[in-house]
């Protein structure tokens, strides 16, 4: 017989948003159940951040030896024991995953339902034998892998982020279809572990940053390797053969053909939808080719007892925004204050070597808006500290408007995830220029990139000759 729970949230999705809405609502005092069909700590945990942050730095290890003859320092080459690698992934997810139990969340009073959950009203959710009515739902349940409609492509072995930290064997030519954030990451990871890589990307490598600093990644990876086919038309996929002795063969439009052993689907996400059944609920999905749920700036869908937050609500597909987005539907909630959402801050960093970040308006986007817009740079060729660690790569490109604005920043280089984070304070803040010039910076550090970055804004006219005469003319009153 079915059990009837009466709650004041019912959270749907027990990824970073979901758990983030659950443990505040139910330590600020709120009923909270939260309903999960898979595995708690979502996309993030199993899948996405942790794994591929862990097999990059497990690739870092695997090359760094290749750097070292300039520092003065003999290495042998590295022996990478790819069962070990992977070992070392899996061991990652475990230490992370009490943070994320089942045990963790009933200790702050969530009662936790692990069951798939359906709409059966517009306010009640069948989860498993529980029927769940909430004063309020908050739908978390993320987003999977999507698929491009491609000749052949269901019918062959593939990966995709969900399942590629599941390999047992290297691969001995890893084929990647996608050239965004995880196709780079994982393209970079596997070849510096010893794998052929060849990414194909439909338009360019990174699209959505800045071209400039997507160069330099580009680059990297190109050195490091990989061989990478942007405007990719893929024609159809084949594949014959079982097991370790697959081959896959990608035929492109134009008559080429490529071949390997494994391939990578890496083309996307679509939100993940089809077992709530919304209709129930009179939830209303987008039109188009990715369907999501349609939200309001307060994150409410059609039904206002019904929020929804993170991928599933078509916006920025990050960690970071989902968690951001479960502080609104919080003070939503709980405080009834009217909290919109609002993404000009939202930051966005590509983990490959070197890193790239950036917040805003990158420079075409500006100027595209923008009758004018001023373009500020400091290559990390001019920064002391990228000169002692002999990694000069990369650049801090910052746009304002003409009056010092700050629209936004890329940064591409060591450590350019750390780095952003003033220039995210700064845009969200509201701050000019003039503050991010005013800071002092501690030397010798990378930091002092982004401060000379910004004092480029003064320096035409700071040192321009409209200054020069100023200053003769006040040396009259020197002694």
């Amino acid at each position: 017989m079915a059990e009837l729970i009466k709650t004041d949230i019912c959270v749907i999705g027990g990824g970073s948003g979901g758990l983030s809405v659950a443990a505040g609502a139910a330590q600020m005092g709120a009923q909270v159940v939260l309903v999960e069909g898979h595995k708690m700590g979502g996309d993030c945990l199993n899948y996405g951040c942790v794994p591929s942050k862990a097999l990059l730095a497990a690739a870092e290890r695997a090359h760094i030896g290749h750097s070292n003859k300039p520092f003065g320092v003999a290495a042998a080459e590295p022996k990478v024991d790819f069962k070990a690698v992977m070992a070392h992934v899996r061991e990652t997810i475990e230490a992370i995953e009490p943070v994320d139990s089942v045990e963790r969340f009933s200790g702050l009073g969530v009662r936790v339902v692990e069951a798939t959950g359906k709409f059966i009203d517009r306010k009640t959710l069948k989860a498993g034998n529980n029927i769940i009515r909430a004063r309020r739902f908050v739908i978390a349940t993320g987003s999977t892998a999507g698929m491009p409609n491609i000749r052949g492509l269901k019918s062959v072995p593939y990966f995709t982020n969900e399942t590629i930290f599941s390999l047992s064997r290297q691969p001995k030519h890893l084929l990647i279809i996608g050239g965004g954030p995880i196709g780079a990451e994982m393209a970079q990871a596997f070849c510096r572990l010893g794998s052929p890589v060849t990414v194909l990307e439909a338009e360019h490598l990174l699209g959505r940053e800045d071209p400039e600093t997507v160069a330099y990644v580009k680059r990297q990876l190109q050195e490091d390797g990989v061989a990478l086919i942007e405007r990719a038309v893929i024609a159809s996929v084949a594949a014959i053969g079982k097991g370790a002795r697959t081959k896959i063969t990608i035929s492109l439009q134009n008559g080429d053909q490529l071949t390997g052993d494994t391939l990578l689907v890496a083309a996307g996400r679509k939100p993940s939808l089809a077992s709530l059944d919304l209709a129930q609920a009179g939830v209303s999905i987008s039109d188009g080719p990715v369907p999501h749920i349609i939200v309001d700036k307060r994150l409410r869908s059609s039904n206002k007892k019904i929020f929804a937050i993170g991928d599933v609500n078509g916006g920025p597909q990050f960690t970071h925004a989902a968690g951001y987005q479960a502080g609104l539907v919080i003070r939503n909630i709980l405080f009834f204050l009217p909290a919109k959402v609002n993404f000009t801050a939202l930051p966005r960093v590509t983990y490959t070597n070197p890193e790239l970040a950036s917040v805003g308006l990158n420079e075409a986007e500006a100027r595209d808006r923008y009758a004018a817009v001023k373009v500020l740079r400091w290559p990390f060729e001019e920064n002391d500290r990228a000169r002692a660690e002999r990694d000069m790569r990369g650049m801090v490109k910052v746009v304002t408007t003409r009056n010092g604005r700050i629209l936004g920043a890329s940064i591409v280089g060591k450590g350019a995830g750390d780095l952003l984070a003033p220039w995210t304070m700064a845009l969200a803040q509201g701050l000019p220029i003039s503050a991010m010039a005013g800071v002092i910076a501690p030397y010798p550090t990378r930091g002092e990139a982004s401060k000379r970055a910004a004092g480029d804004y003064y320096t035409p006219t700071l040192f321009g000759p409209r200054t020069r005469k100023i200053v003769g003319l006040l040396s009259v009153f020197r002694r």
